[in-house]
């Protein structure tokens, strides 16, 4: 009788865990699938604490050699959009969201040689940048969508058009790159994600 009480807590204590777990997994992937484009916004203004939230989201990105080359810019002053943005065909989106993010990037690293980690440190090219700023931005689009926001990428590097004025107007550093430019806010249109799901893309084994 006593193993049979022993047992039946065990069970009690991990079923809970499992399902726990399963709940969790969905979550994480409904979030995934649901993730969408959204370019258009209501008034309503994004507070603060959960822009730092979306943040914190968008550090924990992979990167490379543990780099982190990203650095952000948060907007809201809609009166400097026209010189921040200027040629920027996605001004409507910018000036109707609650807060912009520049996603911007240090395309040099500077730490010690990987041969002598003792040494003086240098500053050398980051070829990897742009990968770390990929999952950056993703990291930054699946927060929006946890919180019931909507957001929508936009690109900015590699085109120097867009590129020149959000550099100039926002005083950035040589060596630092505007990668994507992320206009947030609560939704006004109830807008459904696309089902991207192509069986005949994967290959298994070889192509």
């Amino acid at each position: 009788m006593k193993k049979i009480l022993i047992t039946m807590l065990l069970i009690c204590m991990v079923a809970p865990c499992s399902f726990s777990q399963k709940k969790d997994t969905k979550a994480v992937l409904r979030n995934i699938h649901q993730r969408k484009s959204v370019r258009t916004y209501s008034d309503k203004k994004v507070p603060d604490e959960i822009v730092t939230e979306l943040l914190k989201a968008a550090m924990a990105a992979p990167t490379g050699m543990n780099i982190q080359p990203w650095y952000f810019v948060v907007l809201r002053d809609t009166s400097q959009y026209d010189r921040i943005f200027e040629g920027n065909g996605n001004m409507k989106k910018f000036k109707e969201s609650s807060v912009v993010i520049v996603l911007c990037a240090d395309t040099t690293v500077t730490r010690p040689p990987r041969n002598n980690p003792n040494g003086p440190a240098v500053t050398t090219p980051n070829s990897i940048w742009r990968d770390d700023l990929g999952a950056c931005t993703e990291n930054l689009l699946l927060a929006v969508e946890a919180y019931g926001l909507g957001a929508c990428w936009t690109a900015c590097y590699p085109f120097e058009r867009q590129m020149t004025p959000v550099k100039r107007e926002l005083g950035l550093p040589d060596n630092v790159v505007p990668y994507s430019i992320v206009p947030i806010g609560y939704p006004r249109l109830d807008e459904k994600p696309k089902d991207k799901w192509k069986p005949e893309k994967v290959h298994y084994g070889k192509w």
